[in-house]
């Protein structure tokens, strides 16, 4: 179902880049699943923000998680998030590589030796094509349900009409 006519007008360059896109993402939101779910445990690093001890880890939720987190982070520190993803987009995964790894597979990325090592997903690859595809949609799969589960967390996060934030259920059971 394409009522927009997005796969007619696509090409096949257009297609590659897209699965790439959405496998980076849908990782990268499943790895925030995760970690929105353990900072609502209340598991934080130690420390704080900066050397002075003005700015502790603990404190970033106090206004919630999602959006209301973000004011709680000094502005070097949103600086310093910035440069990291602009880090890992140039030079480790770049955005511009959509397929990689020995098999060139979609979002599957060479490398940037020593700190990111090649491969897909890790080094063990999957050699038999049917058990290959599988997994990969399952992870796509994944992937777009921790996209809708990170928005919907962070959206509830800001209404103001809950006092208790998106697992709750889960964490004062």
């Amino acid at each position: 179902y394409d009522p927009f006519g997005f796969v007619e007008s696509s090409t096949p360059e257009a297609f590659a880049r897209r699965r790439a896109v959405e496998i980076k993402h849908g990782r990268i939101a499943m790895a925030a699943f995760v970690g929105m779910l353990f900072q609502e445990l209340g598991v934080t690093f130690p420390g704080s923000f900066d050397l002075a001890g003005n700015y502790p880890f603990s404190e970033v939720l106090k206004d919630g998680m999602g959006f209301p987190a973000l004011t709680n982070v000094p502005a070097f520190g949103l600086w310093q998030i910035v440069f990291a993803i602009l880090l890992a987009e140039l030079g480790a995964v770049p955005a511009s590589q959509y397929t990689g790894g020995p098999q060139n597979l979609p979002g599957g990325y060479d490398g940037f030796a020593p700190l990111v090592p090649g491969g897909y997903p890790f080094d063990k690859q999957i050699e038999d094509p049917v058990e290959r595809d599988r997994k990969l949609n399952i992870e796509i799969q994944n992937g777009r349900a921790a996209m809708l589960g990170v928005t919907g967390a962070m959206m509830h996060s800001c209404l103001d009409s809950c006092d208790h934030h998106f697992f709750y259920p889960i964490t004062h059971n």
